[in-house]
């Protein structure tokens, strides 16, 4: 009886294990890397303060329109009371 269990359940388990064949063949022309343009580094200076308190707001890139811009920096006026991530408040 054992041996009838066991062919039955070793029949049972090859039944849905099928042959696994595969044959691949690539064609095609290699693409080349795509050259990457970066931006000179800019240098942002910033010109002499306004008045006591302003707090220089340094320059950054944006995209726009698929292009890379630079936006200067400027003097951000002082503004009593308000608070700004990573520069504590303004006095």
């Amino acid at each position: 009886m054992k041996k009838i269990l066991a062919g039955l359940i070793l029949a049972g388990g090859t039944m849905f294990a099928g042959p696994r064949f595969s044959v691949g063949i690539g064609l095609g022309v290699p693409i080349a890397p795509v050259p990457v343009y970066v931006a000179p580094p800019v240098v942002d200076v910033a010109p002499p303060i306004p008045a006591p308190g302003y707090l220089w707001t340094p320059g950054y890139f944006y995209f726009s329109g698929g292009q890379r811009l630079w936006h200067a920096g400027y003097w951000a006026p002082p503004v009593h009371g308000e608070r700004f991530a990573g520069r504590g408040f303004r006095r």
